[in-house]
């Protein structure tokens, strides 16, 4: 049955409860599938005699099907609706997980890895566009950051709890839990959450795919666009990757010592979502706009960033914990795309941008390995200097920081509101009153 929006200016219960929550669930077992493969991938080796390169091709399966279905991910969201796609995804990736336990082989590990992959594919960006049809748009920031927050709980889960129920079962008893657990979120995303009422008819295949182009050509995606992708998809590839050999190589902890480092970073991650979230709609209140919180916390990142990459600082905790939670500003970027396009384009805009973030994060996981290559000899770990680390790293923070200078500097020219369908245009050069 489909049911209006609410339209107050308050989060409801049943919002909560009826929208967030079963969202929320499929996303924490989204980053869970996207961790566990660090926990399991001795048992995973030693069951099936995996290489390091079959297990890295394994790995990266998820996240091909991830990105690859980004695009079209955004067009049925904005064509269906939340609630129809990802309860379908999510039962795929249910099928993938259960696939994954049950396979012998690494072609059939491969394309389960890739199927769950495609299911998750929408465990975000679904979530913002039901955000943006069922929450007040004003508490956008700090809801948008709780969601986030429960990725972040999902990738502490994958750690040390995955680690104690190895000592329970196998990792095929593992995933089929995982699987069961992800089709009982299907089923709750299909018959618990609300369907939205269309306001309009609903648009052409034809017309989305402008609309698409429309985001594509819009100024001040291509301001935003850059910054957000390098620094979240630093962030990602550092946090998912780096910063464990960082502070084994460079800082020369000890392995233990390291991993319990990178458990404040994930739990620091965790709580940014939120802090950052309730900050923006904070300072908004007070007439603060969240493009100007947003350069400026970015300008703070920059700062913490640069400092961890000093000698002087190269193991110092308390920065690596700030890092954790200043990393993850950029996340507001998805909420000022959705104030931005017009709330049918929702869908397309995120997921455009989530693309290239996804498509970035993974570039500089390899990029920063192959840097590193380049520097013959041996650190305090036994493993390339530290000058090898700081140079790659240094590089992907100036890049980092040319993406915060062009967001700045574009201020005037692409300012944030005033999003112009040029698909909409007629051939007179005029747009239509609806869209204008």
């Amino acid at each position: 049955m489909a049911h209006q929006p609410d339209p107050t200016r308050q989060v409801t219960a049943r919002a909560v409860l009826t929208v967030f929550l079963p969202f929320a669930g499929g996303y924490y077992l989204s980053y869970l599938y996207r961790t566990v493969t660090a926990v399991i991938s001795a048992p995973l080796q030693a069951e099936l005699a995996l290489s390091a390169g079959d297990l890295g091709v394994l790995v990266s399966a998820y996240f091909v099907a991830f990105a690859a279905f980004q695009l079209p991910l955004g067009l049925l969201l904005d064509r269906h609706g939340p609630r129809r796609v990802n309860a379908v995804l999510f039962a795929l990736a249910g099928v993938g997980a259960g696939g994954f336990a049950l396979a012998h082989s690494l072609p059939a590990l491969w394309l389960a890895r890739a199927l769950t992959g495609l299911g998750c594919a929408g465990g975000l960006m679904a979530a913002f566009k039901a955000i943006t049809q069922w929450f007040p748009r004003h508490r956008w920031p700090v809801v948008n950051g709780c969601f986030l927050a429960t990725g972040g709980l999902g990738a502490v889960s994958a750690t040390a709890p995955v680690e104690a129920l190895l000592a329970v079962t196998d990792w095929r008893g593992l995933f089929l839990g995982l699987a069961a657990a992800t089709l009982g979120v299907a089923l709750v995303l299909w018959t618990v959450v609300p369907e939205a009422r269309a306001e309009a008819a609903m648009p052409t295949l034809r017309a989305q795919l402008a609309g698409l182009r429309a985001i594509l050509a819009d100024r001040f995606f291509w301001r935003l666009a850059p910054m957000a992708v390098l620094c979240m998809g630093n962030t990602l590839a550092i946090t998912g990757l780096w910063a464990g050999p960082w502070l084994r190589e460079v800082a020369g902890r000890a392995p233990d010592t390291a991993a319990a480092i990178l458990m404040g970073v994930m739990l620091a991650v965790t709580s940014g979502f939120v802090i950052w979230g309730a900050l923006a709609n904070a300072l908004e209140r007070r007439g603060i706009p969240l493009t100007v919180t947003l350069g400026t916390a970015v300008a703070g990142f920059l700062t913490v960033y640069a400092i961890v990459l000093l000698p002087i600082a190269t193991g110092w905790v308390p920065l690596w914990i700030a890092f954790g939670l200043m990393g993850n500003v950029t996340a507001l970027s998805y909420t000022l795309l959705s104030r931005h396009v017009p709330l049918a384009y929702a869908g397309r805009a995120n997921s455009a941008l989530n693309l290239f973030v996804f498509i970035l994060a993974f570039g500089v996981q390899a990029g920063v390995g192959g840097l590193i290559d380049l520097w013959p000899g041996t650190g305090p770990g036994g493993g390339e200097p530290p000058a090898a680390y700081r140079a790659a790293l240094g590089l992907v923070w100036s890049l980092c920081a040319l993406g915060w200078l062009w967001f700045v500097v574009r201020a005037k020219r692409a300012p944030h509101g005033g999003f112009q369908d040029v698909s909409r245009v007629t051939r007179g050069g005029r747009r239509p009153d609806s869209a204008r």
